[in-house]
């Protein structure tokens, strides 16, 4: 996984398989983990790496930029990350990116959101909604 440091902006990467362990930034020390903001996922490698690596669940959300409801739901996934870090990581999948990734988690409509346990789907809910009601659909 690619993390942006929340301090100094620097890239660094990150095992999958280590997100639950404690890392800090390669350039200025400030600590990377727990994740408390949404990933962007990059290619369908890295969400695979994550999705059977992770050692908590992981909520893929499923987007695009032009969809209304996606920027709806955005801000909630932030709240949701920032106050479950350490608990469940957010990762964002671009739908338009990276279209073979939606197709092969049969996405039909935008946001759906899918919750990854031990690298198996768990639980799925397509359609925007606030924070509270996305924890209380997957028990996060």
């Amino acid at each position: 996984m690619i993390v942006g440091c929340p301090s100094c902006k620097r890239l660094n990467r990150i095992p999958a398989a280590r997100v639950g362990d404690r890392a800090r930034c390669a350039a200025c020390k400030e600590p990377l983990l727990p994740l408390a903001r949404p990933i962007a996922v990059q290619s369908a490698q890295e969400l695979d790496e994550l999705v059977s690596e992770a050692p908590v669940p992981v909520l893929v959300d499923f987007w695009a930029a032009w969809c209304g409801p996606c920027r709806m739901v955005a801000p909630e996934l932030e709240t949701l990350a920032r106050d479950r870090a350490g608990r469940v990581i957010i990762a964002k999948v671009d739908t338009e990116a990276l279209p073979e990734v939606a197709g092969r988690f049969g996405i039909r409509s935008i946001p759906t959101l899918v919750l990854m346990r031990g690298g198996r789907e768990a639980k799925r809910v397509a359609g925007a909604m606030p924070a509270s009601a996305i924890a209380s659909s997957f028990a996060i």
